[in-house]
């Protein structure tokens, strides 16, 4: 129990250092290169904070236990819509949502939640599997393009400060890499503690190991609130979404084919996943900015939820 707790401490340490070198390295480098800060949270935010997911969800599904990977991304994609997208908004008072994100972005992410959710209720085949990246390519090839015609977004670009894109880009990717490392400690702390108190493998899926895997996605954009990047909040918050639910739901269904037998996971898993993004959806589009009073609805709505999910 000491080592677990040890470790739960350790990661979080991690990853708020390297939270911080990520957000300022990549919202520098989407300014170097032009690039829409929401393209930018979106891909390189939202893959980056998701590696947790894939790498668990993966090997989950290489060990013969699916339901421990997709309970790990109905889990994570609840969290991202509520907790996530609560405690930064909370930090910064108020999240301003470009109308592009709101008719772009929000919209693919709901489609790929609502999809996962559709196919978790049949046979889980390798076309499925495979369909799922398909779209999930789709969807990043309509963002870039979208934000391409939109033009770059350089409203809140950082600080001028004498820097050079190596520099920046090895931020970067130290960031990314600390916040991997940080987030599997978390895990393996969490599980730890999980296993020492006796705690069902239902609900170190839905809830532990997924609250233990987003907290990338709870520290990013947390971060990127604090420092004034509310569109890479809201990308990676998006970003995250479409790449659990597509590619991560897609590579778990290529390598452990077959039906889940979780009822959790297939049932109210599931149909949690998609009411709570679409109530965070319809939150975030209502004045174009998440308020802290919504922010609490949603932190109120997670917390609430979590007992549920447990059984």
């Amino acid at each position: 129990m000491i080592v677990s707790i040890a470790a739960l401490a350790a990661g979080l340490l991690v990853l708020f250092r390297a939270a911080d070198a990520f957000v300022l390295g990549a919202s520098r480098v989407s300014r170097m290169l032009k690039l829409s800060p929401v393209v930018v949270g979106a891909i390189v935010l939202g893959f980056g904070t998701s590696a947790p997911e894939l790498l668990v969800s993966a090997l989950a599904a290489a060990q013969g236990s699916p339901e421990i990977a997709y309970g790990n991304i109905v889990g994570s994609n609840v969290a991202n819509v509520t907790l996530v997208a609560g405690l930064a908004a909370l930090v910064a008072g108020r999240i301003a949502i470009a109308s592009a994100t709101i008719r772009r972005e929000a919209p693919l992410a709901a489609l790929a939640v609502i999809g996962l959710a559709a196919v978790l209720q049949g046979s889980l085949s390798r076309w499925v599997g495979l369909a799922l990246l398909v779209a999930f390519v789709a969807a990043m090839a309509w963002i870039v393009l979208g934000a391409a015609r939109d033009g770059a977004i350089t409203d809140e670009a950082v600080e001028e400060v004498p820097t050079t894109g190596r520099r920046e880009a090895v931020r970067t990717l130290a960031g990314l890499l600390g916040t991997a490392l940080g987030a599997q400690l978390v895990v393996r702390g969490a599980t730890g503690v999980a296993d020492a108190l006796n705690l069902d493998e239902g609900f170190v899926g839905l809830t532990i190991v997924a609250v233990g895997t987003s907290l990338p996605e709870v520290v990013t954009a947390v971060q990127a609130a604090r420092l004034g990047q509310s569109h890479l909040a809201v990308g990676n918050l998006f970003g995250s979404n479409l790449f659990n639910s597509l590619a991560i739901g897609g590579t778990v269904a290529l390598i452990a084919p077959g039906p889940l037998e979780s009822g959790a996971v297939v049932g109210l898993g599931a149909v949690t996943m998609v009411v709570a993004g679409l109530v965070a959806w319809l939150l975030l589009g209502t004045g174009r900015a998440l308020v802290r009073w919504e922010a609490a609805v949603l932190l109120a709505a997670y917390l609430a939820l979590l007992p549920f999910l447990a059984r």
